[in-house]
């Protein structure tokens, strides 16, 4: 299991910002500031969490996947319909990571928007090998090129940069992983911020993974404040290569506004 960027709160986040700009404008000049601001930035991290491991693809093999996303405030709806992530490992501990999404944009008060959204490329890089007493640590740096029409609420409107750390320990049935990073978020009215989670999952079956996380962010814009959630799920292996990935969750702080319910499912393909 991959990768990556945080999305789910992000998501509902700038669907947030976007609704209190909109209070404070006029109605033509507040629709558009809201459209602009409901940019969606998909940085999925490990599929189905928002949290990320260390591990990398395997050196010459590939990960394909076809997912949604989709996140419900009481401002409307933000997603993508599907989004489409490629990973392959370039070099022993070195992966590769570039992400498409076709997005959704849904307020409740205003007209639905569809479209290609910003393009994530990525490099996870693990440094540390894990052992029986030592977990496995490594980086997996991201930037989200704004491909996405900003104007339509389908880009943030100005590249963004994600530089994590991740680590990971497995016990038998159990493994736990998470870590965080720094945003660096170059988009007009966006504040530089910092996510953290944590995931702990058990393997029920050869077939079947369920596990939890806890995420925090820090406020992503000026009086947007900071925000945490959770997600549960997992993914069912029908063979070696095919598996289905599931999660749903809801945030734990101003839940109405950021996040009432959210979720993932997704199909991956490895070879």
């Amino acid at each position: 299991m991959q990768e990556q960027e945080f999305v789910r709160i992000q998501l509902a986040e700038k669907l947030v910002l976007g609704t209190k700009l909109c209070h404070v404008k006029c109605a033509i000049g507040a629709a558009i500031m809201c459209t602009m601001l409901l940019a969606s930035r998909f940085a999925i991290a490990g599929p189905p969490f928002l949290t990320d491991d260390p591990e990398p693809v395997e050196y010459q093999h590939h990960e394909f996947y076809i997912s949604s996303i989709q996140v419900k405030t009481q401002d409307g709806s933000v997603g993508t319909l599907p989004h489409f992530e490629y990973n392959y490992g370039a070099a022993p501990d070195l992966q590769l990571h570039v992400l498409t999404p076709y997005e959704f944009n849904s307020p409740t008060n205003g007209t639905l928007q569809r479209g290609l959204g910003d393009i994530e490329l990525g490099a996870k890089y693990r440094f540390v090998q894990e052992t029986d007493n030592r977990p496995m640590v490594g980086i997996f740096p991201l930037v989200e090129v704004p491909v996405g029409n900003a104007n339509k609420g389908l880009g943030n409107g100005a590249t963004q940069v994600f530089l994590p750390v991740w680590v990971q320990k497995r016990w038998g049935e159990w493994q736990s992983y998470g870590g965080g990073g720094y945003w660096i978020n170059n988009a007009l009215n966006a504040k530089n911020h910092w996510f953290f989670g944590w995931q702990l999952q058990k393997d029920i079956s050869e077939q079947l993974t369920l596990g939890a996380e806890i995420y925090h962010s820090t406020e992503q814009a000026p009086g947007l404040g900071s925000s945490s959630g959770f997600n549960i799920g997992g993914f069912y292996n029908f063979d070696e290569n095919n598996h289905l990935l599931f999660s749903a969750g809801r945030g734990l702080t101003n839940i109405t506004m950021t996040n009432q319910f959210s979720s993932y499912l997704g199909y991956q393909w490895t070879w």
